[in-house]
This record gives structure tokens, C-alpha cells and sequence, in this order.
């Protein structure tokens, strides 16, 4: 065994072993089984690309799938891509063609469900547009708000009103509030980075997993797939004017800081010292492949170099490498590799594909197999599904890193 994926593969199938048995989530956390982050609903992701495959039989991924479901699915408000009745149709819409007759009833019925919630998602939203309240990330984030349902939408009923509904909303979020006297843009929340309290002035995000770049990729996927609104075009250079406003020089390269405050807007210039972790969720990565994909989107050569440089620069810095400290899909070498692997596949050069074999060796060193933290997010499944892209060297067959907006 001397080659790359020959060894991806073989780590990949110890992951599978510790995969194997499902566990029932803890009765004080009965929805734990429904999350695509943390719960069975994740993990069935790995066995459906493995048995997707041939990898794997079928039976892996079944009893995942079936521990995903169990119990009463949630479908309120509160849940999203990650949650509940998005996260389980979003898991059976990756299961292969010749297996969806296992779960046709189920499928339909849980996407019932999710366009029915987008709908009320949106109207509630544009209501809260309409009383000239701040956004919050529960309403438009890729975990649990517009984004990542819209994500799912543009996937499973791309000509459907509920997608036109939340790429029109999606758009909406790029005006500033009406009566606005701060000129802040309609994404800004009055809510502090981590959720928990108000904060005075709030802030603007401009990750992928909590800010404006998510809904950058998702307006960027559907414009490049003949799906637009109105304004959609218009929205997405709005977006490309902001984060090219708040785009900074390095030696290292440019970057981009996570967050802005109101004494950010006022300064013109951000209070982070320089770039962080270079991850999916916040920083280079994640930015510059939603940078690339809205430049292709509009056809804009000179744009899509500049994000593929600034994602190459980031990569060639071994100070912001240094900062990556996991394996994890959200913030570790799984969604740095993933990440880099579908930006390098529409890159415009070569570079991009270069730096994958070095992602690859260093991911490889560190993916150790543990039944502890074995979700989808910052766990043993993410990792375990980059490790399949590596072995394949080639695209996911179920295209699971849609979830992640890469797709």
C-alpha cells in the first residue's frame, strides 16, 4: 500500500468499524438522533456514500438512517438543514436511486414538511424585515435559518415557489433595513457572536457557516444553474462590493476578518489583527470558495482569479496552517480538504490542485478512528467522508458536501 488513496481508503474502513452499531441518543436529548451535526442523521451520511459506492452493503447505512428517524421528527420553526424534518429529508435525498424506493413514502412526506416550513420561514421573516428589526442567525444561517434550507431546496424542487420564495428572501437580506440611520447591511444581527445575549450595536458576520458568504453560495448556485429572481444578480455584487470593501493585504496574502461591529463600520477597518483559523465555517477558505462560485456565477474572470489567489496565499501560510488543530469538518483539515477539493475543481489554474496532496498526507497523519465524537460537524463522520473524497479522488457520489454549501 504506497499510494494516497490506497491508505484513505483503509482509514476510511477503520472509521466504518467504529461506525458500525448505532447507539440510541441519551433520553434527556431525544432529538440528539435527528442532527446532522451531532447525531445519527450525520452519520448515515458516510455509510450512504460508502454503499453508494459498493463500498459497503446497504445494511450499515439503513440502520443509521433508521436511528436518524426514530422517535417523533421535529418539524417546528426552530429547525433547519441540520435539525429535525430538513436534516432527515436531506440525508434520504442522498440515498442512491436504486434504494429510494426503501424510503419514497418518508422522503415525500418530510419534504411536505420542509416546504411548508420554508414558506412560513420566509413570511415571518420578511415580516420582522417589515417592523425594521434586526436579522438573527437563526433565521438565515446554513445550520438552521433560510440558507440551508434554501440549500436543500435548490436540490430537491429547483423550479418550486418555496425556493423562489427563499431566494427572493435571500435577496431581500441584502438591502439595509428600511429607516436604517446606521447604513448597516439587512444581514446585520443585534446579537453577539455566540447567540447568547443582545449586543449593543450587534454585528455583521461574513463566514460561510453564520454569514453573509452562505447565502453568497447559495444565490451564486442557483444563479449559475439558470435559478434567479429578481434583484439575484444585483444581490450578488452587493455582497462581492462588501466583502471586497472589508478584504485586507497581508504578507501572507489577503484576508478577511470574521466579524464587524459598529466601530468597525465607523474606523473602516476591522479589530481583528489579522486572519484566523483557516477554516469552512469562518476565514479564507470558506469566503474565497463562495467569492469563486459568485464570480462564475456573473462571469467574472478577474473576481474568480482573485478569490482562487487569496485562497491559494492562505494555503501557502504556514502561520495560519499552524492554527488548524482538528480533523473536523467545521473548522479542522476534513473541511479545509473538502473545501479546497471543490474550489480547485472549477478553479481557473492549476494551483489549487497542487496544494491538495499535502492537505491529504497532513489529514491522513492525524485521523484517528473514535466512537467519541463520532458526528458529522466536529466528529469521527466528517472526517471519515473527506477521507472517501481522497480514497475516490474524485467527487462525492451523493454530493453529501452540499451541506456544506460546496455543491
Amino acid at each position: 500500500m504506497n499510494t494516497v488513496t490506497d491508505h484513505a481508503r483503509a482509514v476510511a474502513e477503520e472509521f466504518a468499524t467504529v461506525l458500525t452499531h448505532p447507539e440510541p441518543p441519551p433520553r434527556d436529548e431525544p432529538w440528539v438522533g435527528q442532527s446532522l451535526a451531532s447525531g445519527a442523521a450525520g452519520i448515515a451520511l458516510f455509510h450512504i456514500e460508502r454503499g453508494s459506492s459498493g463500498l459497503s452493503t446497504w445494511h450499515p447505512a439503513h440502520r443509521w438512517i433508521g436511528q436518524a428517524a426514530a422517535g417523533k421528527i421535529t418539524a417546528t420553526n426552530s429547525t433547519g438543514l441540520y435539525l429535525g424534518a430538513p436534516a432527515l429529508a436531506f440525508v434520504l435525498h442522498t440515498a442512491p436511486h436504486h434504494r429510494q424506493h426503501l424510503y419514497r413514502e418518508a422522503r415525500a412526506a418530510l419534504h411536505r414538511h420542509v416546504i411548508r416550513l420554508a414558506h412560513r420561514r420566509v413570511d415571518s421573516a420578511l415580516a420582522r424585515m417589515y417592523r425594521g428589526e434586526n436579522t438573527t442567525f437563526a433565521e438565515y444561517d446554513t445550520f438552521y435559518g433560510l440558507t440551508g434550507i434554501g440549500a436543500y431546496l435548490l436540490r430537491t424542487a429547483p423550479g418550486g415557489s418555496a425556493t423562489e420564495k427563499v431566494l427572493r428572501y435571500l435577496v431581500s437580506l441584502t438591502h439595509p433595513l428600511s429607516g436604517d440611520q446606521r447604513s448597516t447591511p439587512g444581514w446585520w444581527v443585534g446579537h453577539d457572536t455566540r447567540r447568547t445575549h443582545t449586543l449593543r450595536g450587534g454585528h455583521g458576520n461574513l463566514g460561510v457557516a453564520h454569514g453573509i458568504s452562505g447565502p453568497l453560495l447559495v444565490l451564486a448556485q442557483a444563479h449559475r444553474r439558470g435559478i434567479e429572481v429578481e434583484g439575484h444578480t444585483e444581490a450578488i455584487r452587493t455582497i462581492c462590493d462588501h466583502l471586497d470593501a472589508w478584504r485586507q493585504e497581508s504578507t501572507a496574502g489577503p484576508w478577511w476578518p470574521e466579524h464587524l461591529t459598529l466601530a468597525d463600520l465607523a474606523a473602516g477597518r476591522p479589530h481583528h489583527p489579522g486572519p484566523a483559523r483557516p477554516s469552512w465555517c469562518y476565514g479564507t477558505p470558506g469566503i474565497a470558495r463562495a467569492g469563486q462560485l459568485a464570480a462564475i456565477a456573473l462571469g467574472d474572470l478577474p473576481l474568480q482569479h482573485a478569490y482562487e489567489d487569496a485562497l491559494h496565499h492562505c494555503l501557502n501560510d504556514p502561520v495560519q496552517l499552524s492554527r488548524v488543530i482538528d480533523t473536523s469538518l467545521c473548522h479542522g483539515w476534513s473541511g479545509l480538504y473538502q473545501t479546497v477539493f471543490r474550489a480547485a475543481q472549477d478553479a481557473h489554474t492549476p494551483r489549487l490542485s497542487a496544494h491538495l496532496p499535502h492537505l491529504a498526507k497532513t489529514l491522513l497523519q492525524q485521523a484517528v478512528p473514535a466512537r467519541s465524537g463520532a458526528g458529522l460537524l466536529e466528529g469521527a463522520a466528517g472526517c471519515a467522508l473527506a477521507l472517501t473524497t481522497i480514497a475516490a479522488d474524485g467527487s462525492p457520489i451523493t454530493e453529501w458536501d452540499s451541506c456544506l454549501l460546496l455543491s
